[in-house]
């Protein structure tokens, strides 16, 4: 029985409702964030602060953008006017020489992305810039070095000058529309200086154009490509070396100086005597004798029945050429036979020679 209530006294607890105990609320302390550190954006500029949460924050906008943007702005002003300025100098410097049209093509470079340093470089690469100074390409063929436009156009008044001085015809020097002075090329590219040229000005009017006709003669017959009228063109042409013209000149004043003397003389003969050192001068004096020894010489050889004696064997002693001691022999030899004969004075002494290049008969 006792058993019984107890289970019946549990049933009924159970069934009765409990009151549950009341909850609590508990309170969270608030987490602190604070600044731990700050940096500069290195692309932007900007300050920004990180925060203990990791969380970041732009305290400053930065002006890196507009800064560079300022920066390449002022430099590419600065680029342009320094091109500005180069291009202004070149015009400058060109114009005095009356060339500033060869500078004007440039002048798009200006606005271009085109360093100023380049401006000449680009200059000289310029159809009319080669053009006008066109020598210098034939210089540096020939293995010499280019003229600067200052050089170049020194030279070129320096011959002009010259020119002038002498009287040339202005057709030597005439310039065309852009100042190139075409009669002028030659000199430039063959490295003539203006000392050189008036030298050959000097060569052509003094011991041709002015001397005597028979020079002018000489050198005509000796040298055919000379036509009339051209023989100072033909002195001026720098592809003929001025030892050679000189040489050419030599022989032809020494030509001339036998059909001063009514004598005939080849280029061969000529330039032989000239090698040898015969002047214009000696020639002249020198011819004299052969002239009045030659003949004679000739009519006793044959009438002795000796060896035939010739003008060019008269030639050999006057001007001590090779051969010159039996020269002398021969004529010695002729002479003491017409001697012996009429036992006078032989016509072979008379006008004894006395000059510089000529033994005594």
């Amino acid at each position: 029985m006792a058993a019984t209530d107890s289970a019946n006294a549990a049933r009924l607890a159970a069934k009765v409702p409990t009151t549950p105990a009341p909850v609590v609320p508990t309170t969270k302390a608030p987490v602190t964030v604070s600044i731990i550190s700050t940096y500069t954006d290195p692309e932007t500029g900007d300050i920004i602060d990180v925060y203990s949460d990791n969380s970041e924050k732009v305290r400053k906008k930065g002006t890196k953008a507009a800064d560079l943007a300022a920066e390449a702005e002022a430099s590419a002003a600065i680029a342009q006017g320094e091109r500005q300025s180069a291009y202004d100098l070149l015009y400058s410097q060109f114009n005095q020489y009356g060339l500033g049209g060869l500078v004007e093509d440039l002048k798009g470079l200006i606005t271009e992305n085109v360093p100023a340093s380049e401006f000449s470089i680009r200059l000289t690469q310029t159809p009319a810039y080669q053009q006008r100074f066109s020598a210098n390409q034939a210089r540096i063929s020939a293995g010499l070095r280019a003229l600067s436009p200052a050089e170049y156009i020194g030279l070129e008044d320096q011959y002009q000058n010259v020119m002038r001085n002498y009287g040339l015809p202005a057709s030597y020097y005439m310039k065309d529309s852009t100042g190139k002075q075409p009669g002028f090329d030659k000199f430039l590219a063959g490295d003539v200086s203006a000392t050189e040229l008036e030298d050959r000005i000097m060569t052509a009017q003094n011991r041709v154009i002015n001397a005597n006709p028979e020079v002018a003669s000489a050198l005509k017959q000796f040298y055919p490509d000379i036509t009339n009228g051209d023989i100072l063109a033909y002195t001026l042409d720098p592809s003929q070396g001025l030892e050679q013209i000189k040489r050419k000149v030599t022989a032809a004043e020494i030509g001339g100086a036998a059909m001063a003397q009514g004598l005939g003389t080849g280029v061969a003969r000529a330039e032989e005597l000239a090698r040898y050192g015969v002047t214009k001068d000696q020639a002249q004096q020198g011819f004299e004798t052969v002239a009045a020894v030659a003949p004679r010489g000739g009519q006793l050889a044959a009438i002795y029945g000796e060896d035939p004696y010739t003008q060019a064997t008269a030639e050999t002693e006057v001007f001590r050429l090779g051969g010159s001691a039996e020269a002398k022999k021969k004529r010695e030899k002729l002479s003491a036979l017409e001697t012996s004969s009429f036992s006078g004075q032989s016509g072979m002494t008379q006008g004894a020679l006395s000059r510089d290049r000529a033994g005594a008969f």
